[in-house]
């Protein structure tokens, strides 16, 4: 956690923190809750959304809402960019866009807007999935 942010860095942020560490596809919070209850942790499961909104917050972890509506966190890059999804298993892959980038700034400017900000997330099915390898 960063010193700037001013949130403590907890024994309940840091086992978050290490959980996702150690997982390479996004993790709903049930998920992280269980691997940690599964360590021996005694945490709540509201203490995890805490935690995971704090390290959101301080932009330690990304967010996105799965194509189901879930909200599913993971440990990533610290530079701006999207996520390419898969609808079956999860696996994710970072992706750049700069079109979308370039696109996303013209909009913006086109209707008058400073200091945009946007979130680009593609669902598919990954190669493995679709010829039912996994």
């Amino acid at each position: 956690m960063s010193q700037t942010t001013g949130v403590r860095p907890t024994r309940q942020r840091l086992a978050v923190r290490q959980v996702l560490d150690s997982a390479d596809d996004f993790r709903s919070a049930q998920d992280i809750h269980d691997a940690l209850r599964r360590e021996g942790e005694r945490v709540g499961l509201a203490t995890v959304y805490r935690a995971l909104q704090s390290l959101v917050d301080a932009g330690e972890i990304d967010v996105l809402k799965t194509a189901a509506g879930e909200s599913v966190y993971r440990r990533c890059s610290t530079h701006h960019h999207h996520h390419l999804v898969c609808r079956t298993c999860g696996r994710t892959v970072e992706i750049e866009g700069p079109a979308v980038e370039r696109w996303a700034r013209a909009v913006a400017l086109e209707h008058g807007y400073e200091d945009a900000s946007h979130t680009l997330e593609l669902f598919g099915t990954c190669s493995s999935c679709h010829a039912g390898v996994r």
